[in-house]
């Protein structure tokens, strides 16, 4: 009986995952790029996709919509309109579209994560010795590394230097 009210007293069900709401079609700029005036329907079919809207009552307008909430809630927008006269391509407007699909996005936030764990590995391996404990080279001096003598008050921050005490009267 606890865990269902538990359950219900959050907003979330009790669900851990939300997933996110894609819909529509994911439309590049090279994509977009592709189009020049006087194209054939089939042509902008083959550049762009198929169209997520078509109406009767507008039969020379497609339109390309694109919707995304992620499970944070932050909701992405975009719409594409592909306007058609005398059965060739005469027009298109929309708003910018990305430069790239979202599998290379996804790609690239992966070999840039590889990376960048390829680099810790190896910062630990420079800065580590035998048995994983940071040797220090013998003879370095680390008063060269520091401008400033080291204070003797431990409450002082690194950069105040030590004061002379004022004698009270």
């Amino acid at each position: 009986m606890a865990a269902l009210t538990t359950g219900c007293g959050s907003d979330r069900w009790g669900f851990p995952y939300k997933v996110g709401v894609q819909q529509g079609n994911w439309i590049t700029q090279s994509q977009v790029e592709l189009l020049a005036a006087g194209m054939t329907p089939e042509q902008v079919r083959f550049a762009l996709g198929t169209p997520t809207l078509t109406s009767v009552l507008h039969a020379n307008r497609w339109e390309y919509p694109y919707f995304y909430k992620a499970p944070s809630g932050v909701i992405e927008e975009r719409n594409l309109s592909v306007f058609f006269s005398d059965g060739v391509l005469a027009k298109w407007v929309g708003d910018e579209q990305p430069t790239q699909q979202p599998f290379q996005i996804a790609k690239e936030e992966v070999d840039k994560s590889q990376a960048e764990a390829a680099q810790v590995k190896i910062d630990q391996e420079q800065l580590s010795g035998p048995g994983g404990i940071l040797a220090i080279e013998p003879g370095i001096n680390f008063s060269t590394i520091i401008d400033t003598n080291p204070s003797t008050d431990p409450g002082a921050l690194p950069d105040v230097p030590d004061q002379t005490p004022i004698e009270l009267n």
